[in-house]
C-alpha cells in the first residue's frame, strides 16, 4: 500500500485497488490447465506462427487516425500487474514432476512453491509461509529438492524469519519444520544450498548479520537434517568476503564453490575452489581450480559435477567471454569445452542460476544442454565435449534463462517476442541431441496470445557511441496497434529505458510493461549501453570508472539516432529507469539536454550516499564504477540541481536497503525548491523493486499520465486519476 505523505497525493482508495486478473491458472481457478497450455505445444517441423493463428485478433476495420500516445489498448495496467509473476527457479522431484517457485503480485509478491500434478498444479507452500531469501539483498537459490529417493525432501528459506525449513512433499499432513535457529530477527539468511546424502546434512551459503547488519559475515555452512533439536549450523568454508555455488560431486567427497573478495564483484574477479571432504565431514585439502593464476583475469561461475565426477564450470579466461570449461583433476589443468565469442552465463546478481545441465550418457563423453548469448540473440543447444560440437535446438522460445534436467527432457526457462516468461518442456531423442517436441508447462500469462495483434516486435539496433569506432546496442519497439494510425506528419513520443545493474542486459522478449506503452502509440527503446553483459568482458568493462558517462552518453546517443532515423519526435523524448537505471535517468536529465521528462524508480541521486549506506554486496562496487573520490561529487545529480530543466517523477519503496528512501526524498525536495514540476510516490512494504500488483499498476499508470501531461500533444485514453505534480498543478487537486 502506498504511503500518504505530504510529498504526494494519491487518488481515491478505489482507484488504488487492484482488479488485476490472476492470470495463472491455480487449482481453484482453472478447469483445464493442459487445455490452455496446449496452445503452445509444437513439433519442430511446425512454425510457432502457425500455432498462434488461433489467437483472437480484432476484426478487420478501417483504422482510426489519432495522435500517438492517445490510442486505446486492451493491454491495461491491470493486465500488466497481474501478469508480472516472477519465476524464482525450477527443480524436478523423484517422480519426474516439475517444481517451480513463483512470486505472485496479487498476493503482495508472496513466493509460492508449486508442483505440477497430473491434472492441476498444486501449491505446496502453506499460506502462512512465503519462499524467498534476502541473502545479498537480491536473493535467489531459495529452495532445493532432494530427489534421491521416493521421499522428496524440500528445504526452503522462509521470507518473514529467513530461517530454513524442511518439508516432505509427499507427506501432505507433515507441515514444514524449521531446521535453523530462531535468532529473534531475520539477521541470518541462507541461499544456494545442496543436499549431502553422505552426512545427511544441507550445505548452504550463510550471511550472518548478528554482529553487524551492514557488514555481515558470509560463509558456507552445514545444517544437520537428522538432529532432534535445532543446532547452530557449523562453518565449513570461511575467510573470504563472499561465497556462492557450493556443489557436491556424485559421491559427496568433493565440494566445489565460488568465492571473491572486495573490491571485486563476482563478474570482475573470482576464484573456483575444490575442497576434499574428510571422514569426519570437514573440508580438508583445498585446490584452486581457476582465478588464482596471475596470467588470467577471469570470473569463474556455475561449477557443476558430471555424473562421472568431472567438474565443469563457466569462465571468461583468454577470449573474454563466459565459456564452458572442464577441470582435469590429475594435472590441475583447465580446458575449454567449446570456445566461442558468446556468453554461456549471466552475472551473479542472484544465487542459484543454472545456465547449463550435464546429461547422463552411457558413452565416454559428456552431453551438455546449454544456452548462450551473442550480440543480443539467444541460442539453445546441446554440446558434445568429445567432438567440440554444438547442435542448436528449435523450440518456440527465443530467449533463454535457466535449464533444469528432467526425465528424458529439459525444462527451459525463457520467453520470445510473443511469449512472456515461460517454462518449456523439451523432449529429447534417444541420442539426446535433438528436440522431438516442446510444450509450455508454465507461463506468467497463459492468456497472452489474445493480445498478439497488439504486440510490438522488437528490432535489434546497433548505433554509434561517442567513442569513434565503438557501437552500442538496443531493442527498438515501434508503436503498434491494429486499430489506430497516426497522421503521416507526426512522429511518435519515445520512451528510453535504462536497465538496472548497471551490469545487466535487456532482452528482446515479450514484456507487457513495454507493450502497454507501444500499444498506446509510444515508441520504446531498451538500451544495452556500454557496461551491459551479454557482449563479453571488454564491452562490460567500458563502464569501469565511467559510470554516469558511458551509460548516459549511450542512452542519449540512442535517442538521437532514432530521431535522425525518423522514428521519434525530438520534442517528446522521455527516459525511465530503475535502480542503477534510475541513476542513469537522473544523470541524463542533469548533465545532458536531450530528454524532455523522466521517471526514476528507486534511482540513485547521490553516489556518496549510496556508498555510505549501501549493503555489503555492492559496498565496493561503486568504487570501480566511479573511480576517484572527486567523481562521486561530480557525477551525483543531487549536487547539480541547477542543471535540471525538465519534469521528473520518482517512485520509491520505503523498505529499500539498496537505494534508501532518503535518495529519492533528497532529489524530490531539491527539485521542488527549484520550481521544476516534480512528484514523489512512496510505497510501504516495498523493497528494491516493486512486487505488489497494486503498486506495479499505479507506477505504470502514473508514469503514462505524467508524461502525457508534461510533454503534451495527446490525452491518455485510459480513465486514470492523475496525482498532483508540484510546481505544475495550481490547486490541491490535480
Amino acid at each position: 500500500m502506498a504511503v500518504l505523505t505530504s510529498l504526494t497525493r494519491f487518488p481515491s482508495s478505489s482507484s488504488l485497488s487492484s482488479n488485476a486478473r490472476h492470470l495463472f491458472l491455480s487449482p481453484s481457478s482453472s478447469s483445464s490447465i493442459k487445455q490452455r497450455f496446449n496452445l503452445f505445444s509444437f513439433k519442430p517441423s511446425r512454425s510457432f506462427a502457425s500455432m498462434s493463428s488461433s489467437s483472437s485478433s480484432p476484426p478487420l476495420q478501417e483504422k482510426i487516425t489519432a495522435p500517438y500516445g492517445s490510442w486505446k489498448s486492451p493491454i491495461t495496467a491491470d493486465i500488466v500487474s497481474g501478469s508480472s509473476k516472477r519465476l524464482g527457479g525450477t527443480a524436478v522431484d523423484s517422480r519426474g514432476r516439475l517444481v517451480w517457485l513463483e512470486s505472485r503480485p496479487n498476493e503482495s509478491g508472496r513466493g509460492v512453491l508449486v508442483v505440477g500434478g497430473e491434472k492441476e498444479p498444486i501449491d505446496i507452500t502453506p499460506k502462512e509461509l512465503a519462499v524467498r531469501t534476502l541473502t545479498q539483498e537480491y536473493g535467489g537459490g531459495a529452495f532445493r529438492i532432494s530427489s534421491s529417493d521416493d521421499d522428496d525432501q524440500l528445504v526452503f528459506s522462509n521470507y518473514k524469519d529467513q530461517r530454513l525449513y524442511k518439508q516432505h512433499i509427499l507427506h501432505k499432513d507433515s507441515p514444514p519444520k524449521p531446521i535453523t535457529p530462531d535468532y529473534g530477527s531475520p539477521a541470518v539468511t541462507y541461499a544456494d544450498g545442496v543436499f549431502d546424502a553422505r552426512f545427511h546434512r544441507y550445505i548452504t551459503v550463510r550471511e550472518d548479520g548478528r554482529q553487524d547488519t551492514s557488514n555481515p559475515i558470509t560463509t558456507i555452512v552445514e545444517v544437520n537434517l537428522s538432529a532432534e533439536t535445532l543446532e547452530e549450523p557449523k562453518v565449513l568454508v570461511s575467510g573470504n568476503d563472499f561465497y556462492a555455488f557450493p556443489r557436491l560431486d556424485p559421491n559427496c567427497e568433493r565440494l566445489a564453490w565460488i568465492e571473491w573478495s572486495h573490491p571485486n564483484m563476482p563478474w570482475d574477479k573470482a576464484q573456483l575452489w575444490v575442497g576434499y571432504i574428510s571422514q569426519a565431514g570437514i573440508v580438508d585439502k583445498r585446490v584452486c581450480v581457476a582465478g588464482c593464476d596471475p596470467e588470467y583475469v577471469e570470473s569463474p561461475t556455475e561449477p557443476k559435477w558430471s555424473p562421472r565426477g568431472e567438474l565443469f564450470f563457466v569462465t571468461d579466461r583468454k577470449n573474454g567471454f563466459w565459456n564452458i570449461h572442464k577441470w582435469i583433476e590429475s594435472t590441475n589443468e583447465v580446458v575449454s569445452v567449446y570456445p566461442l565469442d558468446g556468453e554461456f552465463a549471466k552475472p551473479l546478481w542472484v544465487f542459484g542460476t543454472n545456465s547449463y545441465e550435464i546429461i547422463e550418457c552411457s558413452e565416454e563423453k559428456n552431453i551438455i544442454a546449454c544456452s548462450y548469448r551473442q550480440k543480443g540473440k539467444s541460442y539453445l543447444g546441446i554440446l558434445d565435449d568429445s567432438k567440440g560440437s554444438c547442435s542448436l535446438l528449435d523450440i518456440p522460445l527465443t530467449d533463454y534463462d535457466n535449464i533444469t534436467l528432467g526425465n528424458q527432457c529439459l525444462y527451459v526457462e525463457g520467453a520470445s517476442a510473443v511469449l512472456p516468461p515461460s517454462v518449456a518442456k523439451v523432449t529429447l531423442d534417444q541420442h539426446k541431441m535433438k528436440a522431438l517436441s516442446s510444450e509450455i508447462v508454465w507461463s506468467s500469462s497463459p492468456d497472452v496470445l489474445k493480445y498478439k495483434a497488439f504486440f510490438s516486435v522488437p528490432e535489434l539496433i546497433e548505433f554509434p557511441t561517442e567513442v569513434p569506432g565503438q557501437n552500442a546496442y538496443a531493442y527498438y519497439y515501434p508503436p503498434t496497434n491494429p486499430l489506430y494510425n497516426a497522421s503521416m506528419e507526426e512522429k511518435p513520443p519515445l520512451l528510453v529505458k535504462s536497465h538496472g545493474g548497471p551490469t545487466a542486459e535487456s532482452r528482446g522478449s515479450l514484456n507487457l510493461n513495454i507493450q502497454y506503452w507501444t500499444s498506446r502509440g509510444w515508441a520504446f527503446v531498451d538500451v544495452n549501453y556500454g557496461g551491459s553483459t551479454g557482449y563479453g568482458r571488454e564491452y562490460r568493462e567500458r563502464l569501469l570508472r565511467r559510470w554516469g558517462i558511458v551509460d548516459v552518453d549511450d542512452c542519449c546517443g540512442c535517442a538521437k539516432y532514432l530521431v535522425s532515423s525518423g522514428k521519434a519526435d525530438v520534442k517528446r523524448l522521455c527516459i525511465s529507469g530503475g535502480s542503477a537505471g534510475g541513476y542513469t535517468t537522473l544523470a541524463a536529465l542533469a548533465f545532458r539536454d536531450v530528454f524532455k521528462a523522466g521517471a526514476s524508480l528507486y534511482g540513485v541521486a547521490d553516489l556518496k550516499m549510496l556508498k555510505e549506506e549501501g549493503h555489503k554486496f555492492e559496498s565496493r562496487y561503486i568504487d570501480n564504477l566511479v573511480g576517484e573520490e572527486k567523481y562521486f561529487y561530480e557525477r551525483s545529480p543531487i549536487n547539480f540541481v541547477d542543471r535540471f530543466s525538465c519534469p521528473i517523477i520518482l517512485f520509491q519503496g520505503l523498505e529499500d536497503k539498496v537505494v534508501t528512501p532518503d535518495q529519492s526524498r533528497k532529489i524530490y525536495q531539491a527539485l521542488k525548491e527549484k520550481g521544476l514540476p516534480v512528484a514523489l510516490v512512496e510505497y510501504e512494504g516495498e523493497q528494491h523493486g516493486f512486487r505488489k500488483a497494486e503498486n506495479i499498476k499505479y507506477t505504470l499508470e502514473q508514469q503514462m499520465v505524467f508524461f502525457a501531461r508534461v510533454v503534451g500533444g495527446f490525452q491518455v485514453a485510459d480513465d486514470i486519476s492523475p496525482l498532483k505534480i508540484d510546481n505544475f498543478d495550481t490547486s490541491s487537486d490535480a
